[in-house]
């Protein structure tokens, strides 16, 4: 039994393989700087004046009604928003509620004042009758998760 779990061991250490040491000198480029960086929540609460320093993420509307559509058609929607707070908005992820809804996003930071747009797409393939999907935002911004959602009435294609 021994030997059987000293086996285990050992195809589990190998299996792990070697890793790469940290350098800290070396710097990764896809990472944003950390000034950008403000969280105003702690074990000790919140700090209410750092929290009227962060970004927002104000949409001029979150809800898209993409009307009747055939089946296997994909249609695009452009949300706008804008930062009116007084630190760069960072989205850090945007994700759809399955892979037939896909939102594309700006990766740089949006400065205060400025505005972006949050491109979804929604392709019908495979899908039949009244649709409700959803894109899940995640930021520095006051709210921190943001919500959009896209409708629409799919019918039957003529390809049948």
């Amino acid at each position: 039994m021994k030997k059987y779990l000293f086996g285990i061991l050992v195809i589990g250490l190998a299996a792990c393989g070697e890793q790469k040491p940290v350098n800290p000198q070396e710097e990764d480029k896809n990472l944003l700087p950390t000034d950008l960086v403000s969280n105003p929540a702690s074990a000790n609460g919140t700090d209410s004046a750092l929290m009227h320093t962060l970004a927002t993420m104000d949409f001029k509307d979150t809800m898209h009604n993409f009307g009747t559509m055939r089946e296997g058609e994909t249609v695009y929607y452009d949300f706008e928003f804008t930062n009116n707070g007084k630190n760069p908005l960072i989205i850090n992820n945007a994700l759809g509620s399955c892979g037939c809804t896909v939102p594309e996003y700006p990766h740089e930071p949006i400065e205060p004042g400025k505005s972006g747009i949050m491109k979804v797409s929604f392709n019908s393939t495979d899908k039949q009758g009244h649709q409700e999907k959803s894109v899940t935002i995640t930021t520095n911004s006051t709210r921190g998760t943001h919500m959009l959602y896209i409708k629409a009435d799919v019918k039957a294609s003529d390809k049948n």
